[in-house]
């Protein structure tokens, strides 16, 4: 599985902004958008898996996760955008099957293919 996002850049806070992940490959589960600020770990922000959803609480009500399976796109469209959401993004995909997505949809460590990001900054 290979992925590559784009659609990243700067915006102002209380902008939106959307982001794309072109995904190739023969088999996945389940498809992630994951950000990694500076000096902080990697988090799950929102999942999607068959038409099953998954948002982090921070997230919850002005991200949405969206995939075209014709044009194999996963997109991630954010609105009211701030500066807290300012990181590098990743899109990620799961091989394996879901043991529970609701619980686990949002874990890094159980993704197997990840995009390179795309830098994501929002100023104040």
């Amino acid at each position: 599985v290979q992925l590559v996002e784009s659609g990243g850049g700067s915006v102002q806070a209380g902008g939106p902004l959307t982001l794309s992940c072109a995904v190739s490959g023969y088999y996945y589960s389940g498809l992630g958008w994951f950000r990694q600020a500076p000096g902080k770990e990697r988090e799950g922000v929102a999942a999607i898996s068959d038409s099953s959803t998954s948002y982090a609480d921070s997230v919850q009500g002005r991200f949405t996760i969206s995939q075209d399976n014709a044009k194999n796109t996963l997109y991630l469209q954010m609105n009211s955008l701030k500066p807290e959401d300012t990181a590098m993004y990743y899109c990620a995909a799961r091989r394996d099957s879901w043991f529970n997505f609701r619980a686990n949809g949002l874990i890094p460590r159980l993704y197997s293919y990840w995009g390179q990001g795309t830098q994501v900054t929002v100023s104040s």
